[in-house]
C-alpha cells in the first residue's frame, strides 16, 4: 500500500495506517530535531511532540503525497518552540563537550565537528533553509512553501546562507594553513 493510500485510511481513523505512516519518517523527524536543539532528550520530546500534533490533524491534510513535508514542517515548529521555551540557549550533550575538550589537542579535527560548528554559526532561518534543501533534499519551491516564505526571498536566503557558509570554511582552511 502507498503513502497516498495509507493516508486516506489514517485520515478516515485508522490508527494502524497512521501508525505505520508515522513510523516510516520517525528517524527523519528525530534527525531534524536533533540537528535544531542538540540534545537527545529534547529531540525524543520534538518526535512525541510531532506524532501528537499530526495525529490530531491528519485529517487537515489536502494533499496526501506530502505527508513527509508536512511531518516535517511540524516538527521544526516543534523545535523552534522548544527552542523559544528555553530561550534560544542550547544545551549541549555530555558527549558533544568531552568531544571538544578532547579534539582541542589534537592536530585535525574531525569532520563532524566542524560541520556542527558551521551549523551552531547560522541563524535559525538560514539552519532552516540548509537542512530542508540539504539534508531532506526539498526542492526550493517546497522549501519555501514550508518555510512559508516567499521564493525570492528564499533563494535570496539560500544563497546568501551558502556564501556564508563557503567564506567560514575558507577562513577555516586559511587559519589551518597559517598554524602549520
Amino acid at each position: 500500500m502507498g503513502i497516498i493510500e495509507r493516508v486516506k485510511k489514517a485520515q478516515q481513523g485508522d490508527e494502524q495506517a497512521y501508525i505505520e505512516l508515522f513510523q516510516q519518517y520517525e528517524a527523519d523527524i528525530y534527525r531534524t530535531a536533533y540537528v535544531y536543539l542538540g540534545s537527545p532528550e529534547d529531540a525524543l520530546d520534538v518526535v512525541q511532540e510531532t506524532a501528537y500534533k499530526s495525529y490530531k490533524a491528519i485529517a487537515n491534510i489536502k494533499e496526501p503525497q506530502y505527508f513527509k513535508t508536512w511531518l516535517i514542517q511540524i516538527a521544526i515548529s516543534c523545535s523552534i518552540d522548544m527552542l523559544r521555551k528555553r530561550k534560544k540557549e542550547v544545551q549541549w550533550s555530555a558527549d558533544y563537550l568531552d568531544a571538544i575538550t578532547t579534539i582541542q589537542d589534537e592536530e585535525n579535527i574531525p569532520l563532524s565537528v566542524s560541520l556542527q560548528d558551521l551549523m551552531e554559526s547560522l541563524t535559525a532561518e538560514e539552519k532552516h533553509i540548509i537542512i530542508l534543501r540539504f539534508y531532506y533534499d526539498f526542492t526550493i519551491r517546497e522549501v519555501v512553501e514550508i518555510m512559508g516564505i516567499p521564493l525570492g526571498t528564499g533563494k535570496t536566503l539560500l544563497y546568501r546562507t551558502l556564501k556564508k557558509l563557503r567564506m567560514r570554511v575558507e577562513e577555516g582552511d586559511s587559519r589551518e594553513f597559517k598554524s602549520n
